[in-house]
């Protein structure tokens, strides 16, 4: 049994990380399936010296090395009882481009979409096309042979794998690629661990009986989409084993070994050029999967390059996800499937005739009944909706979801309807539904049965399912993963697939690779049970939870944890857009992503056996750090919201450990806020002043390199007071309620003015009550007694004032935006809080309506010349649009605004302002917002309506940023 001070010598051997705390190993305890297995360790080598390092450590302590990068795997590859080994963090490199021969040479932790973003500007690209391209990995790919969207045109990874530098199991170095007639019989001489594979994998294949055998009971070679245990068939294609004129290359082996063979430190792919430059794609649409099936071989004969089905259960899951609402705006009624098919060109006439041909083809054989031309940004959407499939299934509300077993089966493609036919019949079996989704044009449906892992005779119905589809799948000679891995969930069908006879020259191929069984054990040979490990006890008792916030909707907070199925969007880079996730741009530890939140608190929810389960410093720790930006609401396809499981672990942890000063200081800021009103200047004084700041800084544990927000001479309801008669105005278009939050009060009472300016100067009636604050920052410190009273005082103080003529409008993105998000899991008036969140508007969605209404013009804003450069806040982007913003902007006929990129600037409140998160929130704000603002010269205004996105901006680059309500009154004439 191996102990912690053995760890913590390997740790000290490690120029990388080695973490074996109970946090990390709960993190990686689980991939995007349906396993969990603690790991012994989690390490995070830098140097191929770290990976010997962990291989010696391994063979002489008798564990295993479980390769990862960004562990999306969909079988259970990255899980398993030994050392996970996560290479994303260091092993990221590009390390050299060949624009002559169209080759590059990366490390395994390179993502995908990041080598095609540094190929654009040399008119190459690396064709495999996964639907997690923007986080997966090459390592993860090549260990995965994967395909994605593009393989009917590009092929699949292992067709790209020219080289491959490993680290044997003995600790050894090799490089396989290409190697001649001559060359393969001097390794074979080689007294090495690598010429003694050599020597095996030919006495394994010399023999014609084995090699037909082979090509007997392997997936038929038309099925370019397959990964039955090791790709032994493809080995037979060379000069070594046929008369192909081809050299013999290991890496066709390595590919799709799934870390089992060998541990990859460097790989070499073969590029192809860009693919022509214009594009349209055919959403055809089908009242039956059936219809659709049958389209799919016609289709295929025109020259697409990507030919991509979703069927109605993945179509209808997108309605309840905020930022796939938009991308599902060119379906037509209610189709049962839809066939997406991408055509490209250079020659604009030419795509045109071909996207014609096609649809013409489509009418006439009278399966489709709608063919939607998709051109420019409506594509991207819908692929984006399309991506967004497997992480949507995720969305389904309780504990019947989508178990990934018979998801990626592969047939040929005259097979296909046949074998979905076939298929269906046997799901009825079973009175299954199952979700039909994916790569139709190469023969591969990602079907999935929904059960329910937590009940035992699911469990049993997950082995019956996926053993009677195996059958049917090795009826068709098919395979029974195309792309997704055998991992544990397939490979214990793998004798059964390719014949035990077959699996034997497997299982001496393995021996001789790794006699010890190091690499990734349990995958391929030898396989772990498919049904033992799961990430769910069956028959377990579910853990009754109490919460403040409700949660409801999703059958309570350790189902709205549960949610998360590891598919990793969390880990996208800025370069990607969006903003999720903050922190794990700017650390890149799996700690720090929105899955690991999420899984840790299912881990501790689910097995503590403390009678307050929050109470778990872990889960502080993998907390800590979340910025409660709101993007995993409308970026996760779960849509997972972190941070309220993030405000309630706060509160449930600090009834057992107290509230610190610093979080009381923060919570309560809005009543120092109007105490120190009362003498703005001595405030003022005392908050600008280095000495005096320094001292306050330092007690409440303020970074002090941040400056402090000061209060305006005057708060906004006083000014009011001053000037009430100026509100009087009988000539209005519409009568609306004003919501003086905290923030516009106390720190930004100009833009307060402003707003009632503009407003009134637009013909609105703008009234303002004396009402409570909104409790934000409440909510954000966890003090939810506080936040829930503040929710259920407005809620009764609006909910008769309140209506579609009288709407509420807010000016601060997350003090109103509380009305649309928090309150409805606070309020106890659950009524009135719905009905208040339907007529509550953020101010520039307000106008941006009245534009739409026609009741305000561009006629009414100046003519002069504006560039303006907006940066919109996290709450606003993930619960509203910040596109209401880009579209006030405008109003001015002259004005030229652009939507900077950013993400999270990385203020966050309060968050910023912590020493301990200083450094954290200055790196995000680097990541795009900062470098984007320092590009802009002075004549450029900068605008940004969140005071902490302004307050960020103006320590991070010295800009002024103004709120676009302050640049649209500027400019009313």
């Amino acid at each position: 049994m191996i102990i912690n001070s053995q760890l913590q010598v390997l740790s000290s051997q490690l120029d990388g990380e080695l973490h074996f705390d109970d946090l990390a190993k709960t993190l990686y305890a689980t991939d995007a399936s349906v396993y969990r297995m603690m790991p012994l360790a989690v390490a995070l080598p830098k140097t191929k010296a770290d990976i010997k390092c962990l291989i010696d450590f391994a063979r002489v302590h008798n564990t295993s090395l479980i390769p990862r990068t960004a562990g999306t795997s969909l079988a259970g590859q990255c899980v398993g009882s030994g050392i996970v080994v996560d290479v994303s963090k260091y092993f990221n490199k590009i390390v050299d481009i060949n624009e002559k021969k169209r080759t590059v040479t990366v490390q395994p932790g390179v993502v995908r979409d990041e080598l095609n973003n540094y190929l654009k500007p040399f008119g190459l690209f690396f064709g495999p096309n996964t639907s997690t391209s923007n986080r997966c990995m090459i390592g993860g790919m090549v260990g995965n042979n994967s395909s994605g969207t593009t393989s009917i045109k590009y092929g699949v990874t292992r067709d790209k794998v020219l080289a491959l530098d490993v680290i044997l199991s003995d600790g050894s170095e090799a490089v396989f690629s290409s190697v001649s007639m001559e060359s393969f019989q001097e390794k074979m001489r080689s007294s090495t661990l690598e010429g003694q594979i050599y020597k095996t994998i030919y006495s394994e294949l010399k023999e014609e009986h084995i090699q037909k055998q082979i090509k007997d009971n392997f997936p038929k070679p038309q099925i370019h989409r397959r990964n039955t245990g090791y790709a032994i068939d493809e080995l037979l294609k060379n000069e070594i084993f046929d008369t192909s004129p081809d050299a013999f290359n290991m890496c066709a082996l390595l590919s799709g070994s799934e870390g089992t063979l060998a541990f990859t430190t460097q790989i070499t792919l073969q590029l192809d050029k860009l693919p022509p430059s214009k594009n349209i794609m055919i959403a055809a649409h089908f009242e039956s999967i059936e219809s659709c099936l049958d389209a799919v071989s016609l289709v295929m004969n025109h020259d697409l390059y990507a030919c991509e089905m979703l069927d109605k259960t993945i179509l209808d899951l997108t309605k309840y996800n905020t930022k796939q609402q938009a991308n599902r705006q060119f379906l037509e009624g209610d189709p049962e499937a839809i066939l997406m098919c991408e055509l490209r060109s250079d020659n604009e006439e030419e795509l045109k005739r071909l996207s014609q041909s096609l649809i013409v083809d489509l009418q006439n054989s009278n399966l489709s009944y709608a063919n939607v031309l998709l051109e420019d940004a409506m594509i991207d959407r819908a692929n984006d909706l399309r991506k967004a499939g497997l992480g949507l299934l995720g969305n389904m509300i309780g504990d019947e979801k989508t178990a990934a077993c018979i998801e990626d089966t592969a047939v040929a493609l005259e097979d296909l309807s046949s074998y979905i036919k076939a298929f269906s019949e046997l799901m009825k079996k079973y009175d299954q539904k199952p979700v039909y989704y994916a790569h139709a044009g190469a023969g591969e449906l990602h079907l999935r049965p929904i059960l329910n892992l937590k009940k035992k005779a699911d469990v049993v119905l997950f082995r019956e399912i996926t053993t009677d589809v195996a059958h049917l799948v090795k009826r068709y000679n098919g395979s029974m993963s195309g792309e997704h891995g055998d991992g544990i969930v397939r490979a214990e069908f793998i004798p059964m697939m390719i014949g035990e006879s077959n699996y034997e020259v497997l299982k001496r191929i393995k021996s001789i690779f790794d006699p010890e069984n190091i690499f990734n054990p349990g995958k391929i040979i030898d396989a772990f049970p498919m049904d033992e490990s799961l990430r769910y006890e069956p028959g377990r008792q579910e853990p009754e939870i109490e919460t403040v916030l409700d949660f409801s909707k999703s059958l309570g907070i350790l189902r709205e944890a549960e949610k998360c199925n590891g598919s990793g969007d969390c880990r996208k880079l800025p370069e990607f857009g969006g903003t999720m996730c903050p922190s794990y741009r700017a650390t890149r530890n799996e700690k720090d992503t929105t899955r690991a939140r999420a899984n840790a608190l299912r881990e501790f929810l689910t097995h503590s056996e403390k009678a307050n389960k929050f109470d778990h410093d872990e889960l502080k720790t993998v907390f800590d750090l979340c910025l409660s930006c709101k993007a995993c609401v409308s970026e996760c396809p779960s849509s997972v919201d972190v941070a309220s499981l993030k405000a309630e672990f706060q509160y449930q942890y600090q009834k057992a450990n107290g509230v610190s000063w610093r979080t009381k200081l923060f919570a309560y800021n809005n009543r120092l806020n109007k105490f120190g009103s009362h003498f703005p200047r001595v405030t003022n004084f005392i908050f600008s002043n280095v000495l005096m700041s320094s001292i306050l800084k330092k007690t409440f544990g303020i970074s002090n390199k941040r400056t402090l927000p000061l209060l305006s001479s005057k708060n906004l309801y006083k000014v009011l007071q001053n000037s009430k008669n100026e509100l009087n105005n009988n000539d209005y278009i519409k009568t609306i309620y004003l919501f003086n939050d905290e923030f516009t009060n106390y720190l930004d009472t100009s833009i307060g003015i402003d707003a009632i300016t503009l407003l009134q100067g637009l013909n609105y009636e703008v009234k303002i009550i004396k009402h409570h604050e909104s409790g934000r920052a409440f909510l954000s410190k966890g003090l939810l007694d506080q936040a829930k009273d503040f929710a259920n005082k407005n809620v009764s103080l609006f909910k008769e004032l309140i209506s579609e003529d009288t709407p509420l409008v807010g000016i601060e993105p997350s003090a109103i935006l509380t009305f649309k998000d928090e309150y409805l899991r606070l309020a106890d008036d659950k009524e009135s809080a719905e009905h208040l969140a339907k007529h509550t508007f953020l101010i520039e969605e307000f106008i941006q309506q009245e534009i739409e209404f026609g009741n305000i013009s561009s006629d009414q804003f100046t003519l002069e010349h504006e560039t303006i450069k907006f940066h919109g806040h996290c709450h606003q982007k993930a619960l509203a649009n910040q596109m209401s913003s880009f579209t006030i902007l405008n109003l001015p006929k002259n004005y030229q605004v652009d939507i900077i990129p950013s993400g999270c600037c990385g203020m966050a409140g309060s968050f910023g302002y912590e020493k301990e998160h200083y450094e954290i929130s200055m790196e995000i704000g680097e990541q795009t917002l900062f470098p984007a603002v320092r590009k802009t010269n002075n004549e450029i205004l900068i605008s940004a309506n969140g005071t902490s996105c302004r307050h960020q901006i103006k320590d991070g680059t010295g800009r002024e940023a103004l709120h676009p309500i302050t640049i649209l009154k500027q400019a009313l004439i």
